[in-house]
């Protein structure tokens, strides 16, 4: 007879919870918005806290003395390290450099730094690259280099003088500096410079310390660019 009264009030004791549970959970459903679902409800909320845009990593680059094209004051410095025998670097001179030239060097937002990295298996770069600085030394570097890149494929002694006679310069005093070497030191200075920045190939080019490698089409650069005049 006891077991008989102890389940008697077990069951109306869990009978009396479950309706309990039933009245709460009818309860809270009347105050809930009808219109808004209940997926939308469980639905993990989004982080307010804007997620950190991730900055490129940026490298100290030395401009040493090397030949500018541009304004001094640019807020964006572009240094490109390049091979005149390098096919890809005559791309980029042909298809991508006067883009940057136009919209960016010649409205005062660039300043185009251009170093030596003549690459070993290249046989006249070496040479080519003292040439345009034997150039420099009659101010004409820029003229040189151009006339350099659009002809990689004669780099040869007699071309690279052929060159300085066609563009007026001095020639007497440009072939006793290539001939002697003079300009050696300075190329190897760019290319040592070059090697511990970590490039592996030509060209390569830091934008403001940001690094781009091969002849990437121009909306690259400017991308590039954008951000950097936008952060700066």
């Amino acid at each position: 007879m006891d077991k008989i009264r102890i389940l008697t009030i077990l069951v109306g004791i869990t009978l009396f919870l479950s309706l309990t549970n039933l009245y709460a959970t009818l309860n809270l459903y009347d105050k809930l918005d009808p219109s808004e679902e209940l997926d939308t409800l469980l639905e993990p909320q989004p982080d307010p806290t804007p997620a950190k845009t991730q900055q490129p990593l940026k490298i100290q680059v030395s401009v040493d003395d090397d030949p500018v094209k541009g304004s001094n004051d640019a807020p964006i410095t572009i240094i490109e390290f390049s091979d005149f025998e390098c096919s890809f670097c005559a791309l980029f001179y042909l298809q991508t450099l006067p883009q940057i030239e136009e919209n960016y060097i010649q409205t005062g937002k660039v300043k185009f730094v251009y170093r030596d990295y003549p690459l070993s298996f290249h046989p006249h770069a070496q040479k080519a690259s003292e040439a345009a600085e034997c150039a420099k030394e009659q101010e004409k570097y820029w003229e040189y280099h151009d006339k350099l890149y659009n002809n990689i494929n004669d780099l040869d002694n007699e071309s690279l003088k052929q060159y300085a006679k066609d563009l007026g310069l001095d020639i007497t005093q440009f072939n006793e500096c290539l001939d002697s070497g003079k300009m050696a030191s300075e190329v190897e200075k760019d290319f040592q410079d070059g090697a511990s920045y970590g490039i592996s190939g030509t060209p390569t080019f830091f934008i403001n310390g940001v690094m781009v490698v091969g002849a990437k089409p121009y909306e690259v650069f400017q991308q590039v660019i954008e951000q950097e005049l936008n952060t700066g």
